[in-house]
């Protein structure tokens, strides 16, 4: 599945030798005491061939356990190895290396001691602050890192609020399918360019540890079969053969790569179970555990205590080829939870309640850190739902910092006792362990919030977005309300004589009928709450009552359930409750993301006619973490979040058009009306389901069994080539044209001259708008493109699954079929005017008409521009179109991000201006001044922006560190990677 590489500390000391400039990195120079190469040790030497195939190499709990087969292995290492140690003398900070001694004699290792830097400043730090300041601390050669950047760290309290700019080394890179296609594609296409330029493709390689978890594909085709799991993952494999053999491809090509195959789990669950360290001990060296990810809710490990947060996949990228992350270090919101939830109330119910609140208090480019005395009564697996809705409550991280808690939930996934007690030891003595049962010193934050667990009551979110929280007893009426508003986030403006239409049809030959509200997809699905055994099980408690008392979910109900790994599975089993989900159509239907990212399936064609040709507003009910409106299904206008129970609840009513307080849920087989507390289990309940069926011999059975893969995984053939052999004809990968024209020298800074106006948009543009990750619509510009070339409707797949073929994602780019562009007059859809022409076009073939004459394209856009998932082809696309800047009242931190790293200029409007505000209406012709020299130009600047009706206007340009200057410079993030690789 991968191969071992030699350690990036080589590369360092090589570059540090070869070159003035920075070099890059991925791990520092260590003690002199301890073996160099320290940092990837474990992922090292592609000859060792009789290592079990696993990212954790020869014992996963233990990545060091390979150093005496490595040492053995190569007397040329050993010797650079002793180089290195020589050379570790110059550590800016090797007077606080410190032993960490075992109970019973010896040590666990040595350490960059917090508490050795006798700095009070460190003792007031958040426990978040602490993880940044002990990898700048270690990774500290004046070079990448310098101690100038360790001191701004250490000052938090007073830097932070000016917006200072740090490097950060993550331990690893996590990436799931959907972004992980792209990535690996970017990384042959750059081997390729290294070709070309006369350098050495082999340079581009991962030199941090980096694990792509395969769960993206599988879509929801088969339900309601106890073949589900088979079906649907032939399909899977079926559609995706092409991708997956690439991904395998990728994993023999590149060294430092691991993919787990389909049918494993949701990457984050696997993270949170399995590949989670807390702490690295890396031949005698113990360090944090730290992890971007390419996808957006990489923040569900913040709930094991592990730095982790969401990046682009550009970004992520640059990471895997070491290059140090410029960050600005955020501020701290300190998050007080007191108290605890109140009988029945559920951990979903109370992440929509923080979700809320968060983003009423605006944490965008914060961390969270919760504290208090309701942390003990939380469970890990509540933590973590909180931790993994990070992203939609606007924040890089929700950290929640190691404790008692913390450490029994790594025993109970399988940890051994000998790697928690390193855990415990080290966090203990580098002051990064609560234990909350001694007194607690005040910790300073930028902000504070807190929340008494008692007051949070059930709840669910919707109909269009994440934060908009409805409280379970208003829900009736909230719906009443929705259907009255006019067309918004809250609103489908549906006439007062329309809102009692019943749609009368014949489902398999049954009466049937749908109204306003029906439910026709009920899916338990996502990381955010498959990964949490006290909702699963309380969702299948809910299905034994309801089944006890004669309720059955209406066949015409899209019902699903697909677990984050096998480990769900196996306590439902032997809780003995699998099959009254089973009977009310909850079967297994994969192990992936299923409808949390839109990979719903098609619903029955009864069903979809009878939306269609009445016009009903459906609605879907899911356990997922979005429900942007587009996302889940497009016949489905109403989405609505909620726990796995209330999933159930939903799908037993077959409508969000219900008082659960008053109305009941159904007629039980005696006759008498069924209600909502009559199916809802107690907390108690639950608990004793936990307690006696989730062991964790279950968590070591399941990825025991991963490591082996899966038949149709292992039966992929794949070529040994190290340079990959693109096919034109390819409809799934194909060569993407970013260094086709590409010179050693950068192209430099450049302003925009008379562009056009691609689209002009409103607030809360996301990313499923800019690049849907559905189905393929039928008269799309990239379905055209696939028929043309013999691809039938039924095998088109998702955007997502297309996302390493270049001319089908730029053909997706805007192409969402709710995208609300305001040039259209309030016309709803994936459409554009073309400004000199005045035709209404397709954006991509009004874009194509923009290139071919040789004019440029900017976006106009509202707040939170680019908010959602992490995607990279949200940035890409739109380069790819031709738009040369965006100019938003906000951005969402990552999406600015990937637009710096296509050479895209983001822009914001100045405080309490926009669009509307200047009287723009998209109609004219723009240019931006941007000095020529990279020397003029400095973050944050303003800039002024002149139309060709005379209007001039003021925006601040959003490149925010130094070094995203440097990559518009160089006209991206990955030209300038090439460029440094082959300086050095």
């Amino acid at each position: 599945m991968y191969k071992r590489s030699y350690s990036s500390t080589t590369c360092s000391l090589i570059r540090r030798a070869a070159s003035t400039r920075k070099p890059v990195s991925s791990s520092p120079v260590v003690a002199p005491s301890q073996p160099s190469c320290a940092l990837n040790q474990h992922r090292s030497y592609s000859f060792l061939r009789s290592i079990p195939r696993w990212s954790h190499g020869a014992d996963w709990k233990s990545p060091a356990s390979l150093t005496s087969q490595i040492r053995t292995a190569s007397p040329l290492l050993e010797r650079l190895q002793r180089s290195f140690a020589t050379m570790a003398a110059d550590h800016p900070f090797n007077g606080i290396v410190t032993s960490l001694p075992k109970p019973g004699g010896g040590e666990f290792g040595k350490f960059y001691s917090l508490p050795a830097m006798n700095d009070p400043r460190i003792e007031k730090l958040p426990y978040s602050i602490r993880i940044l300041l002990e990898s700048a601390i270690r990774n500290c050669d004046n070079f990448q890192v310098n101690k100038a950047d360790v001191e701004k760290i250490i000052d938090w309290e007073k830097t932070s609020p000016n917006l200072v700019e740090i490097p950060f080394k993550p331990a690893r890179v996590l990436l799931q399918d959907f972004t992980g296609v792209p990535a690996v594609v970017d990384l042959a296409c750059m081997r390729d360019a290294m070709n070309r330029l006369g350098s050495d493709s082999n340079k581009i390689n991962p030199l941090v540890p980096v694990d792509l978890v395969i769960d993206h594909s599988v879509q929801v085709d088969v339900t309601r079969s106890d073949n589900a799991v088979q079906a649907n993952m032939e399909l899977e494999f079926q559609r995706n053969k092409e991708r997956f053999a690439f991904l395998k491809w990728g994993s023999n090509a590149f060294r430092n790569m691991l993919v787990v195959p389909p049918g494993s789990g949701i990457v984050h669950q696997v993270n949170l179970e399995y590949l989670g360290r807390v702490v690295f001990n890396t031949d005698g060296v113990l360090y944090p555990d730290s992890v971007v990810g390419t996808d957006s809710h990489t923040t569900m490990i913040d709930g094991l205590g592990v730095a982790g947060w969401g990046v682009g996949g550009i970004e992520a990228e640059a990471a895997m080829l070491g290059q140090p992350m410029s960050m600005v270090l955020p501020g701290v919101v300190g998050f007080k939870l007191s108290g605890k939830l109140r009988n029945g109330v559920t951990a979903t119910d109370l992440v929509l309640t923080v979700t809320q609140m968060l983003r009423k208090h605006g944490v965008v480019g914060k961390f969270v850190e919760f504290y208090g005395d309701g942390m003990s009564k939380l469970s890990l697996a509540d933590r973590a739902t909180i931790a993994n809705m990070a992203p939609e409550y606007g924040a890089t991280m929700g950290f929640f910092p190691v404790d008692h808690v913390t450490l029994q939930y790594l025993k109970l996934t399988g940890r051994s006792d000998d790697t928690v007690a390193m855990i415990e030891a080290y966090l203990r003595a580098n002051k990064m362990f609560v234990d909350y049962d001694e007194p607690q010193l005040d910790r300073a934050y930028s902000s504070y919030l807190s929340l008494d667990l008692e007051e949070v009551e059930p709840c669910i979110s919707g109909p269009k977005r994440p934060h908009d929280r409805v409280p379970l007893k208003d829900m009736k009426a909230d719906w009443h309300s929705c259907l009255d508003n006019k067309v918004g986030f809250k609103g489908f403006a549906v006439p007062k004589e329309a809102q009692e239409k019943v749609a009368k049809f014949s489902f398999h030959g049954q009466p049937a009928e749908l109204k306003h509200g029906s439910v026709v997809i009920a899916a338990i699905t996502s990381c955010t709450n498959t990964s949490n055994p006290s909702v699963m099980l309380g969702a299948a408690l809910v299905a034994k009552k309801a089944c006890e008392l004669g309720l059955q979910v209406k066949p015409w109900v899209k019902t699903s359930l697909a677990p984050g790994s096998g480990v769900v599975t196996k306590y439902l089993l032997k809780s003995g409750l699998q099959k009254y989900m089973n009977q009310q159509g909850f079967h297994i239907v994969g192990y992936g993301c299923t409808t949390c990212i839109g990979n719903s399936g098609d619903l029955d064609e009864s069903v979809a006619s009878a939306i269609s040709e009445n016009d009903i507003v459906a609605s879907a009910v899911l356990s997922g973490n979005r429900n942007f409106e587009g996302r889940v299904h497009a016949l489905t206008r109403a989405n609505y979040l909620a726990s796995p129970p209330l999933v159930v609840a939903y799908a037993l009513a077959g409508t969000v058009d219900i008082d659960f307080e008053k109305d009941p849920i159904g007629v039980g087989k005696d006759g008498k009306n069924v209600y909502f507390r009559d199916i809802w289990p107690s907390t108690e309940e639950v608990t004793e389901a936990v307690q006696s069926s989730v062991l964790p011999e279950m968590f070591k059975s399941t990825y025991e069994a991963i490591t082996k893969g899966n038949p149709m995984w292992n039966d992929l053939s794949v070529p040994e080539a190290k340079l990959y052999s693109w096919d034109p004809n390819s409809t799934y990968i194909h060569e993407p044209p970013y260094f086709k024209n590409m010179t050693m020298d950068p192209p430099g800074p450049h302003g925009v001259k008379d562009a056009y106006c691609l689209l002009n948009f409103g607030d809360s543009i996301t990313t499923d708008h800019i690049s849907p990750a559905g189905s393929i619509q039928k008269d799309s510009p990239a379905a055209k493109f696939l028929l043309e070339r013999g691809v039938e409707r039924k095998d088109f797949n998702s955007y997502g699954s297309r996302r390493g073929n270049d001319e089908i994602m730029e053909r997706g780019t805007f192409a969402n079929i709710r995208i609300v562009n305001k040039l259209l007059n309030g016309e709803v859809g994936p459409k554009t005017v073309h400004i000199p022409t005045g035709e209404k076009l397709s954006v991509f073939d009004a874009a194509a008409k923009y290139k071919a004459a040789g004019q440029a394209t900017v976006v106009l856009a509202g707040a939170e521009y680019g908010s959602g998932s992490s995607r990279d082809w949200a940035a890409k696309g739109p380069m790819l179109l031709g738009v040369k800047a965006v100019i938003a009242k906000s951005f969402e931190r990552i999406h600015r991000s990937n637009l710096v790293g296509m050479g895209i200029v983001p822009l914001c409007f100045k405080a309490g201006e926009d669009a509307d505000s200047l009287g723009l209406t998209g109609h004219e012709r723009y240019t931006i001044d941007l000095p020529s020299k990279l020397s003029d130009i400095r973050p944050g600047q303003d800039v002024t922006v002149r139309t060709d009706t005379g209007k001039s206007f003021t925006c601040i340009v959003r490149f925010d560190t130094e070094v995203e200057l440097e990559y518009f410079n160089h006209g991206g993030i990955l030209p300038y990677v090439i460029r440094q690789l082959i300086t050095q």
